[in-house]
């Protein structure tokens, strides 16, 4: 994998050395959406598997709702061991890796939380994916809009600074998942552009034009102004 281009910041520290975080401060924020998915579905998952968990703020913030589920997380930065220890109390097993590789055991739910737009072949990825679990949650941030068309360099910041290489709307995500042989159960806007944390003063600004844009058409304004995130819950399709 360090041949590979586009793993490779992960690998080398580049990754890491811009985002030293590792987005920690959006892990109870997504934890929060992906549990009020799974409650508003009926799913009490019995394992859980994060697959590119980053610092595994994510899982531990589930634990508490999720406690006798066996969770375990992926990811293949080798920085992220030195914070997993953190995170010793929510009894989450972690393993720096490739988890389509290494992963021996099926889950009833994965997460693939803001991972599709890292990959090199995203189509691939979902193919491998389907033997691993029942139940798939995927977050998806929308960073494709009529205005980041326009401007451009929302587009290339965030391929710079933190490596999406695919770009998304919502109809464009859910083609995606649904091309590589997954049902689509449930797919919501997180709200993200009012209600994630660290948004900045501009981020704050423009979210009175997108509350009234949105207002008259959710998907026209997210298509429009962006700022939103999908978070989808899916199944791999069994095959006859």
């Amino acid at each position: 994998m360090n041949d590979d281009p586009v793993a490779r910041r992960y690998l080398n520290g580049e990754y890491a050395e811009r985002n030293p975080d590792w987005d920690s401060l959006d892990s109870p924020w997504k934890a929060d959406r992906v549990a009020e998915i799974l409650v508003c579905h009926g799913i009490n998952p019995a394992s859980i598997a994060e697959i590119g968990c980053g610092a595994g703020g994510v899982l531990a913030a589930l634990r508490p709702r999720f406690p006798q589920a066996d969770m375990a997380g992926f990811d293949i930065a080798p920085e992220l061991i030195s914070l997993w220890p953190a995170h010793e109390d929510a009894r989450i097993r972690f393993t720096l890796g490739d988890f389509l590789s290494m992963n021996q055991q099926p889950f009833e739910l994965l997460l693939v939380l803001d991972v599709l737009e890292h990959l090199g072949d995203p189509f691939s990825f979902l193919e491998r994916l389907k033997g691993h679990g029942e139940w798939v949650i995927f977050h998806f941030p929308l960073d494709l809009s009529a205005i980041t068309v326009l401007r451009e360099s929302p587009l290339l910041q965030v391929r710079e600074k933190v490596g999406h290489i695919h770009y998304f709307t919502r109809g464009l995500a859910l083609a995606l998942l649904e091309e590589c042989g997954y049902e689509v159960i449930d797919a919501r806007y997180t709200g993200a552009a009012f209600n994630a944390p660290g948004r900045t003063l501009r981020t704050r600004l423009a979210a009175l034009l997108r509350w009234l844009v949105n207002a008259v058409n959710r998907d026209i304004g997210v298509r429009l102004l962006g700022g939103e995130t999908l978070m989808v819950l899916a199944r791999p399709l069994r095959v006859p």
